[in-house]
């Protein structure tokens, strides 16, 4: 019973050490500083694919930006579905 107690306490400790680490290191994918919207515009969402940024607007917008923050690659209006 002690052996078990110990095994189960060091995993315990191992597990939780992975964890810290994990979350210690840097995103394999770092967002840009800032982000400039137009005015009057304000993000609720945002999602960062492969060179590019998703952002929905509270106005339904989604903009897809570039990583810089600044570059608009397209502005989709988002249409309430039937």
């Amino acid at each position: 019973m002690t052996t078990l107690t110990a095994t189960t306490i060091i995993g315990l400790i191992v597990l939780i050490t992975v964890i810290v680490m994990r979350f210690q290191q840097e995103s394999a994918l770092p967002l840009p500083e800032n982000i400039t919207l137009p005015e009057g515009v304000t993000a609720t969402a945002v999602t960062r694919g492969a060179g590019w940024l998703a952002i929905v607007t509270n106005d339904d917008r989604i903009l897809i930006m570039g990583l810089d923050g600044e570059t608009v690659y397209q502005d989709i209006a988002i249409t309430p579905g039937r």
